[in-house]
């Protein structure tokens, strides 16, 4: 029997000046890839997982993200984003309406104010974190 491996969403991007992490990659793995900017890894290693576990993914430590909790500074400090997917009504031309996702960034503020009982009901799923590297560069 072989083990299906959940690879959506564990992706490493970057350009000139931001950097792409999908929301799938477990702490471990994230410090544990040379394709991830070193800075970022040493970020992790160093001021994320000694408050959350290692088997964490990046999913649930931005999920239930606070603006109480300081690694939550650590990724403003970074100009942090996510990238997630609501649920939102969608009305029809000729009446009734269905339910879609919309995909949108969001500033790691806004994020972290609501609370997970507030995503939940929204259908909030995270996709991915975007950082500045320059600010990157401060943390």
């Amino acid at each position: 029997m072989t083990r299906q491996i959940y690879e959506d969403y564990k992706y490493f991007l970057q350009d000139a000046g931001s950097f792409f992490v999908g929301s799938k990659y477990s702490l471990k793995e994230i410090t544990s890839n040379e394709d991830i900017l070193f800075k970022f890894r040493k970020v992790i290693s160093e001021s994320v997982i000694p408050h959350f576990s290692p088997d964490d993914t990046l999913e649930t430590v931005l999920y239930y993200l606070d603006k109480e909790n300081f690694v939550f500074q650590i990724f403003k400090q970074m100009n942090a984003e996510v990238r997630i997917s609501v649920k939102e009504e969608k009305k029809k031309l000729f009446g009734g309406s269905e339910e879609v996702y919309r995909t949108k960034y969001v500033k790691i503020t806004e994020f972290a104010g609501m609370t997970p009982e507030e995503k939940e009901k929204r259908g909030v799923l995270v996709q991915e974190l975007k950082g500045s590297k320059l600010a990157l560069l401060t943390v």
